[in-house]
């Protein structure tokens, strides 16, 4: 994978957020990025999701790699899977390709020590608000290497959360912040397990 600066690189201003790590369903049916889809499938390059809001195009993108093509239509669309490799900013608009591109540059965290009870607590947190929703009870040796981001790609979160976290360079600030987030997130369910359960009691339909 190229690190730095790079130029033309593809970018897909969507109405989404993705994260290193998160798993995102694509189905691909406008011309320019069937273009651009064909050339990172043949190249095995990686292509920008950018969070396109009502305040416009983010600044701070993720890199996504396509990790499956699940399937090709006779008309040129595409169903496809990618995953989250790295986050990225953007330096400048490019409009020579026939597809949206810019010069971009991959982002680093910046030196720290880490804040070994955060991620423990984060972690904690996380296989609390999993088995909670799920029933999954995380493998503990997975638990322990995952961070922030790989934690926060399994959660629906509101895409300003989701940003939030993507414009983050450092992890211990990061593994806070899913901390706050999850803990919401626990409460919600909570609200909703009795939300349920009173409805069932008085007859009401439930909602969820």
């Amino acid at each position: 994978m190229p690190s730095g600066r790079v130029p033309q690189f593809p970018l897909f201003p969507l109405g989404i957020v993705a994260l290193p790590h998160e798993v995102v369903p694509l189905h691909i049916f406008e011309e320019r990025y069937k273009t651009m889809m064909a050339r990172c499938i043949e190249r095995e390059e990686e292509f920008g999701i950018v969070w396109l809001s009502d305040d416009g195009l983010r600044p701070i993108g993720c890199a996504v790699e396509v990790s499956e093509v699940l399937e090709r239509m006779d008309d040129g669309r595409i169903n496809l899977i990618a995953r989250g490799t790295r986050p990225f900013s953007i330096l400048e608009r490019e409009e020579r390709l026939p597809y949206p591109a810019g010069t971009i540059e991959f982002l680093a965290d910046r030196d720290e020590e880490p804040d070994e009870a955060a991620a423990q607590v984060a972690r904690e947190v996380y296989a609390e608000l999993v088995q909670s929703a799920t029933d999954r009870v995380i493998d503990p040796a997975e638990l322990a290497t995952m961070g922030a981001y790989a934690m926060a790609a399994t959660v629906d979160f509101g895409l300003d959360a989701k940003q939030g976290l993507l414009d983050l360079r450092s992890e211990n600030a990061r593994l806070r912040l899913v901390t706050r987030l999850f803990r919401a997130a626990m409460k919600r369910l909570e609200f909703v397990s009795k939300a349920q359960t009173r409805a069932r009691s008085n007859g009401k339909v439930h909602f969820t």
